[in-house]
């Protein structure tokens, strides 16, 4: 299983630059992909924005919204934006997306919260046809750089329905999680795989999860903060959220094994703190 590290684009109060050392600083660790986490109605950095400053400091690790909330989005402008970015890094995007779940990005946004799931469905196949170098939303000629536009922006969708395998087996590469345990993940990594197979799909799906993470004793108090802020909506959920993320070397190294035990390819770990010995600590534990 490959191991990738999260920016901390979420974290409020992050520097700028701060995303910038990170990326190289995970390159040269050897981590697999960086990724982002995506909201709108949140102090954070946007993430192809992120992901593009990443890319350009980089030359070998992937770049991976984890996932980006689709319907908040244009699609045509968001098909743009994503083959710019695929370009830009030599083709190292990879594109994870859903439908998001918290009505405060939508309204920030501007975007309707009840139709998401099928609108959606329909930007899926306009930003398929952009890159395939059609002509889409009333342009005379293509949107997005060639050759992205033929070969596409591979796509990672998230989201614990049947309606998100119906995507990913339609229109994806493979299917990512986002902050559930490996228990709860593990029924759908076989619904993915069944899913995938019967609809005649070459090879197998890329499964990628993500687990929040923390090391250090002298961060712990600034991670828990973070965490009961971001998921305030859970009420009395929260305090057990924040609390129960691993910050020993030894609970990372469990959920790395639980994790791999399930059949994820490549496990996403994301800071909780916006502190670049993160990066290093968590090498010396994964790595």
């Amino acid at each position: 299983m490959k191991i990738a590290i999260g920016l901390p684009n979420p974290i409020p109060g992050t520097p700028g630059r701060l995303l910038v050392d990170w990326a190289r600083s995970a390159e040269e660790r050897g981590f697999s992909s960086l990724a982002t986490i995506d909201r709108i109605a949140y102090p954070s950095y946007e993430s192809l924005i992120s992901l593009a400053a990443a890319a350009g400091v980089t030359e070998r690790i992937g770049l991976i919204t984890n996932v980006l909330l689709g319907p908040t989005r244009n699609p045509v402008l968001l098909a743009k934006e994503a083959a710019s970015v695929h370009q830009i890094s030599d083709g190292r995007l990879t594109l994870g997306v859903g439908v998001g779940g918290r009505e405060d990005d939508f309204e920030a946004a501007g975007a309707d919260f009840g139709s998401r799931g099928r609108r959606w469905d329909d930007a899926l196949g306009l930003m398929d046809k952009a890159w395939r170098g059609e002509p889409v939303g009333g342009s005379p000629k293509p949107v997005t750089p060639s050759p992205a536009g033929r070969k596409g922006v591979p796509l990672l969708i998230g989201g614990m329905t049947d309606k998100a395998i119906e995507r990913t087996v339609k229109w994806g590469v493979g299917w990512t999680s986002g902050g559930m345990p490996p228990d709860q993940v593990g029924p759908f990594v076989e619904q993915v795989h069944s899913a995938w197979k019967d609809a005649g799909r070459e090879g197998v799906p890329h499964i990628a999860a993500l687990a929040y993470f923390s090391l250090g004793e002298d961060v712990e108090a600034e991670s828990i903060g973070y965490l009961k802020d971001y998921y305030s909506f859970l009420g009395e959920w929260v305090d057990a959220m924040a609390n129960g993320i691993p910050r020993t070397p030894e609970a990372v190294k469990q959920t790395v094994a639980a994790f791999a035990d399930i059949g994820v390819d490549e496990l996403v770990l994301d800071p909780t703190v916006a502190d670049l010995s993160q990066v290093d600590r968590l090498a010396e534990v994964v790595l």
